[in-house]
């Protein structure tokens, strides 16, 4: 048994995994399994900068999780990456040199394609039990883009794209509460261009499942499901019919910030960017025709933990 630590830093959440691995058995158990949404890439999109606010933000959260990584035991195989906000960010050795001072590992700015893959490898080793038809298209929102990767076994095709729940919001519907037919069109119209680039390199229609991470996605499934609070038992592996998906998208872009902070499952950071990335989920089955998505908690963090070992 070999225990590990992965810190996955993205647009929108900082999050930490601590796992136990056992290779001979393929077997991942976790110890601690953390999220929070510090908005790191808030601003990015229009300023190409990580603002100082979203790194202290982002550093407080990292000191929390490095004090459990030593707690644990686990400081001696740490992988800490970084994935849109970072690529894009002009000033990004800023938040490289925080990092080195939090955890003493140097971050890896992940190109997409190395997220992709490693989301796949984390959101599939679980499948097996469940026989679903391959191959898998396994979708990662996350806050400043989506990766899209194919493949039964292995990744066979892979794109990333620029949308994401917080990149969507702040072009499109941060102005609205809700936001107008008028910002929505402008929204779908940003993410079906995006997903028809897809299809130029990820062929798509071959997908027999489509296979959905990251929190919009699980908060999409609580929605659906109705549960009074979140609960990744009852979320993961869950499968959620296509019109439940669209029902909750269409209640989501219609509620208040208010009302969108009601549901039992709703974390208080995704509040104001749930609405676009439910609309990215929605738009997706919808263009390439998807009558369910099965929802995974397993992700980028379970692909950096296997890869520990």
């Amino acid at each position: 048994m070999t225990r590990v630590a992965a810190v996955d830093c993205g647009t929108n959440s900082v999050r930490l995994l601590i796992a136990d691995i056992d290779p001979a058995a393929g077997t991942l158990t976790d110890v601690e399994r953390r999220m929070e949404i510090v908005r790191l890439g808030e601003g990015v999109d229009e300023t190409g900068r990580l603002s100082p606010a979203a790194l202290e933000r982002t550093f407080a959260a990292m000191r929390g999780y490095a004090e459990l990584i030593d707690r644990h035991g686990a400081a001696g195989k740490v992988r800490v990456v970084a994935t849109s906000a970072t690529r894009d960010a002009a000033n990004r050795d800023e938040f490289v040199r925080g990092v080195v001072g939090v955890f003493g590992v140097v971050p890896e700015v992940i190109t997409g394609d190395e997220e992709a893959e490693l989301s796949f490898v984390g959101a599939t080793r679980e499948l097996a039990e469940l026989r679903p038809a391959r191959p898998y298209l396994v979708v990662d929102i996350g806050g400043g883009s989506t990766e899209f990767v194919l493949g039964s076994t292995s990744v066979e095709a892979a794109r990333s794209i620029d949308i994401g729940c917080v990149r969507m919001t702040e072009r499109h519907l941060k102005d609205g509460d809700p936001p107008s037919p008028e910002q929505i069109a402008a929204a779908v119209a940003d993410i079906d261009a995006q997903l028809a680039a897809v299809r130029e390199t990820v062929p798509v229609d071959e997908a027999r499942t489509l296979v959905g991470l990251a929190g919009s996605v699980t908060t999409v499934s609580g929605i659906a499901l109705d549960l009074p609070e979140y609960d990744p038992s009852r979320i993961h592996l869950s499968r959620i019919m296509a019109a439940q998906v669209h029902e909750v998208t269409r209640r989501l872009l219609h509620a208040t910030r208010d009302e969108r902070s009601r549901f039992g499952v709703m974390h208080p950071g995704r509040v104001d960017v749930i609405g676009a990335g439910a609309l990215i989920l929605d738009r997706i089955m919808r263009e390439y025709g998807f009558g369910a998505v099965v929802v995974s908690e397993h992700d980028i963090l379970d692909g950096l933990a296997w890869s520990l070992v």
